[in-house]
């Protein structure tokens, strides 16, 4: 506050200024004393959409709740624990990411700081007293665009290119072919795995094998398989995120996975002091806003009034719990 001027306002209009300066924190230090420090350690780079999903409602709650954000991508397996470790001792009080491939290094970390909460994508459980989980429940979009794919296939074969054999993997590519099978009981399976959570090269070979083996609908659980189905011409059914820009042509709805309900939870627990270890995969349900099918963009006019309505039917019984999608972890085969 300045004071070497003659004063200009009554004491009580000063007292009122003082009060709505304390109340804002200006010029205290208070506003960042009380800001909540959040952090992300990311095995592959942001780019990569799984991680984008999570990096994208981390900024989004920098915005609406007013978290300190910071994160590190391509954090390698020999480097993930000193990274966590960094922000723990940095202030941070929720440190979130993706642990799968450094499941056993992130559980360590967390046992040693257990005033912070640790938040991270798995696929097991959560462990006391401060490590929670959360995964991509995103089975239900991914069974509705098989039932488009079903209808819009003309070779009667339907692919899906993935990274690996995982449970969280085989979810979504066993409900995509459940679906297409479910409308069209001539459709057959095709399923390619890349041994990697982000090799666009790789998944890009993979989809184009496809390609040549029939495949004219193609699910492209990971990012480079949606490039071969626009230079072979054939439809693509995105992942994670709205992926029609990549190809409007081509991409007819992409299953994306919405992570603001998940970490909109988080923060609220951890800033109201109430935070848990505990499974948050609930809030990637259709019926939490957590996941959806992506607007069909420039492929509204191209689909069928049936397909649309047999996909708004399917919703709206997921939705009110008259239908239920099958969740089916077992290593899909191809037909």
């Amino acid at each position: 506050m300045v004071t070497t001027r003659k004063p200009f306002f009554t004491l009580r209009a000063l007292t009122a200024l003082l009060a709505v300066v304390a109340a804002f924190g200006l010029g205290s230090g208070k506003a960042n004393a009380d800001t909540l420090k959040v952090a992300a350690v990311f095995e592959t780079p942001i780019e990569e959409p799984w991680v984008n999903q999570i990096h994208v409602a981390l900024l989004q709650a920098k915005k609406e709740l007013g978290i300190e954000y910071t994160w590190a991508e391509s954090v390698k397996s020999a480097d993930f624990a000193r990274v966590m470790r960094e922000y723990a001792e940095g202030g941070n009080k929720l440190v979130m990411g993706d642990a799968f491939g450094a499941e056993r290094i992130a559980r360590r970390v967390a046992k040693d700081y257990p005033d912070v909460a640790f938040t991270f994508g798995s696929g097991i459980g959560p462990a006391e007293p401060n490590f929670a989980v959360f995964d991509n429940w995103i089975h239900e979009p991914a069974y509705l665009a098989g039932m488009i794919a079903g209808k819009l296939t003309k070779s009667n074969t339907v692919g899906a290119v993935a990274a690996m054999t995982i449970p969280e993997v085989n979810r979504l590519c066993n409900a995509f072919c459940a679906g297409a099978k479910e409308v069209n009981n001539k459709v057959k399976c095709k399923f390619s795995f890349i041994g990697s959570f982000f090799d666009p090269p790789k998944a890009k070979e993979a989809a184009l094998a496809q390609i040549e083996q029939g495949v004219d609908v193609i699910y492209a659980e990971r990012f480079g398989v949606i490039e071969a189905a626009a230079e072979r011409n054939i439809v693509a059914i995105g992942n994670m995120s709205d992926q029609s820009e990549l190809s409007p042509e081509h991409v007819v709805t992409s299953v994306v996975w919405d992570m603001w309900p998940t970490v909109k939870q988080v923060v609220s627990l951890v800033k109201a002091g109430v935070f848990s270890s505990q499974d948050f995969g609930q809030f990637s349900f259709m019926g939490k806003g957590g996941s959806f099918l992506a607007p069909y963009h420039a492929w509204d006019k191209k689909l069928s009034p049936e397909i649309k309505k047999m996909v708004d039917e399917r919703k709206s019984a997921i939705l009110d719990g008259t239908f239920r999608v099958d969740i089916d972890e077992s290593a899909p085969k191809s037909e």
